[in-house]
């Protein structure tokens, strides 16, 4: 499979499209064999699966989302539970974790996702690639990366997510060529390394592969944070879109153009709100079917993020299709005084404030029903004149003026790096339509 993947991912566009409907059909029948919950659905729908043959058939499934998923978890379960060799955890929309299951051959195909990001970013067998993310508390992306890294033959130094100091010493001890972080963890090591004389220029570190955050914006220009990291560190940023629910990842490549999809491992659609096809290189919700998958597949899963999707060859001479950054969750989308604002786009506006040290953004519901924000910012030398300048930011990026108030942050800190969370939580929901 693996070598017949390298020469498919550079065949035609329909070439692909058949292969990826043949590893469709299979995974149809897998499902209608083993799955309690889609062998339900199939029944409910009145659906042959052997009647869904091609990516267009698609459609006539219904879409699966995570409160289904977590309604219903033990349904999702394709195998008896003695057969699952690690046991994941992603956030639920209902109050507690959802569990997926990945048997021995989930572990391999996740290896072999991870091994073909890597690749894509130019890590070659023996280089070394600094881990600055968790591996425990039931955490895919760490092991992830762990198990793709070794299957690829690269060295990993597992430090694990925070702590500069500590990064900057195994940087400097065992020169990694490449870093996994959280984008905006990489200032917090610039700044480090200006207060303790490091020349971040110097150091044997090239790329970063980037989780969590976007780097680019929709027509694949350069975020705030990603022209702030570079301007201090020369690095190539390579970003990665990945979930739990996939057990995959898209990948940028050199063009810097969106991440490949690994068209073996996942089918991907964007959806209108209609759940219409979104034309090529429009926005739409990112709807993915897994491939391979035995311990828990899903079909036509609604991821909640907001992409695009982009079909026209790449200059790296792969022809899959490929995914666009993230603009926003949409179930976070926010109107605001008549505009209709996500998430990253305020966080991106804050990036170009290195004054501010912290920030939460907090979304409420007013008396009359409608979005406020309440933006909290942390400082060492908060002023006025630096909460008017980030209000006449917004006012000339957004079209629209939050409410900015000041707070510790030392306060906002603990609110953002809360024990209980495995992610920086810079984002609070409090309206109504969120309980």
């Amino acid at each position: 499979m693996e070598q017949k993947t390298v020469i498919m991912e550079r065949q035609s566009s329909y070439e692909i499209k058949a292969y990826q409907e043949e590893l469709l059909r299979r995974q149809l029948n897998y499902l209608n064999e083993h799955s309690p919950y889609y062998q339900r659905l199939f029944s409910q729908h009145s659906i042959l699966v052997e009647e869904i043959c091609t990516l267009e058939d698609l459609r006539r499934i219904p879409t699966t989302c995570k409160d289904d998923i977590q309604r219903h978890n033990d349904d999702f379960f394709c195998v008896d539970r003695t057969e699952i060799i690690d046991y994941c955890s992603t956030s639920g929309t209902l109050g507690k974790p959802v569990t997926f299951g990945l048997v021995d051959s989930d572990l391999d195909r996740l290896a072999y996702n991870e091994m073909r990001s890597f690749q894509t970013i130019g890590v070659q067998p023996g280089d070394v690639v600094q881990l600055m993310t968790t591996m425990d508390r039931r955490f895919m992306a760490g092991l992830a990366y762990f198990l793709g890294l070794r299957k690829l033959g690269a060295g990993v130094l597992r430090v694990g997510s925070g702590i500069p100091q500590m990064q900057w010493d195994v940087i400097l001890q065992h020169k990694p060529k490449f870093l996994i972080a959280v984008p905006s963890f990489l200032l917090k090591m610039i700044e480090y390394a200006e207060q303790h004389n490091i020349n971040c220029r110097e150091t044997s570190v090239e790329a970063v592969l980037c989780i969590g955050e976007s780097l680019r914006d929709a027509a694949f220009n350069d975020s705030v944070l990603a022209t702030r990291i570079k301007e201090k560190w020369p690095l190539q940023l390579y970003s990665t879109y990945a979930s739990t629910e996939m057990g995959a990842a898209f990948t940028e490549c050199s063009a810097f153009r969106g991440g490949h999809v690994h068209e073996d491992l996942v089918i991907a659609e964007v959806l209108d709100d209609q759940e219409n096809p979104a034309p090529d290189g429009e926005s739409g919700e990112l709807v993915v079917t897994t491939l391979g998958v035995q311990g828990v597949p899903l079909l036509r899963f609604k991821t909640g993020d907001i992409v695009r999707k982009h079909i026209e060859p790449c200059s790296c001479g792969r022809n899959t299709y490929r995914i666009g950054p993230v603009e926003g969750r949409k179930q976070h989308m926010v109107k605001y005084k008549g505009t209709t604002l996500y998430p990253p786009a305020m966080h991106d506006l804050l990036a170009g404030f290195p004054e501010i040290e912290h920030h939460v953004i907090e979304i409420t519901s007013n008396e009359i029903g409608t979005d406020e924000i309440i933006i909290y910012l942390g400082a060492q030398q908060p002023s006025d004149q630096l909460l008017q300048q980030v209000k006449d930011h917004f006012r000339a990026k957004l079209r629209v003026t939050p409410r900015v108030e000041w707070r510790p942050s030392e306060e906002l800190q603990k609110v953002i790096f809360n024990p209980l969370s495995r992610k920086p939580i810079t984002f609070i929901d409090k309206r109504k339509s969120a309980v």
